[in-house]
């Protein structure tokens, strides 16, 4: 019964609003390297020092998660959220480090529509969690989530589009399993994105 006169730490959403916009300038780094390729090495970088600072904001987040008595959200739906989110970072980094290692030197147009749809994603990810401290919000987060589920199956279908134009049109072998693993980690990044979304729904349904 005292617990509802304790204070809720509301430092949770700040992390979550951070984290975000982590998402989306790591997805639209990862978007400029896959249209232009003038300098994959250091974008690669930089999408890697943004995943490392993420990665900090998750370890404060948890952290605070096990030193918090009252939390403003279910406990469990706090560690979804914050991993759920730092795996779609974890993701991005994966597509820069492979068209770096794998030697990529150019990409298809299905690629760089699929990392289009990839910052599409991250900002509407950003948009939900950076209403989701106020409930009065909660028809407006709903339909930014059904907007995430959209362009998650937008990216199903260029990506079907692109596999089977792939093995349709590329002689080259190596090319074909190179191109297949970056289309499958762009997809997977909306798939993560809609995780968040669907968790984000249940939050609002539960709390509003």
């Amino acid at each position: 019964m005292f617990g509802s006169f304790m204070p809720k730490e509301g430092r949770f959403f700040d992390y979550f609003v951070d984290l975000a916009e982590h998402i989306v300038r790591a997805s639209k780094e990862l978007a400029e390297l896959m249209a232009s390729f003038d300098d994959v090495e250091r974008r690669a970088y930089n999408i890697e020092s943004i995943e490392k600072n993420g990665d900090k904001i998750t370890h404060a987040a948890v952290e605070l998660l096990h030193t918090t008595f009252i939390t403003p959200l279910d406990r469990e739906h706090i560690h979804g959220l914050i991993t759920n989110m730092d795996d779609i970072l974890d993701l991005v980094e994966d597509v820069a480090q492979s068209v770096f290692l794998y030697d990529v030197r150019e990409v298809t147009p299905e690629a760089r529509k699929l990392a289009g749809i990839c910052v599409a994603c991250a900002e509407k990810v950003k948009e939900a969690v950076g209403m989701l401290s106020d409930m009065k919000n909660a028809r407006t987060i709903m339909a930014v989530c059904h907007e995430v589920d959209r362009l998650e199956s937008e990216a199903d279908h260029v990506m079907r589009s692109a596999m089977a134009k792939l093995f349709r049109d590329e002689p080259d072998v190596r090319q074909v399993i190179k191109l297949r693993s970056i289309y499958e980690m762009l997809e997977a990044i909306t798939d993560r994105c809609e995780d968040v979304a669907n968790l984000i729904e249940g939050i609002v349904l539960e709390n509003s």
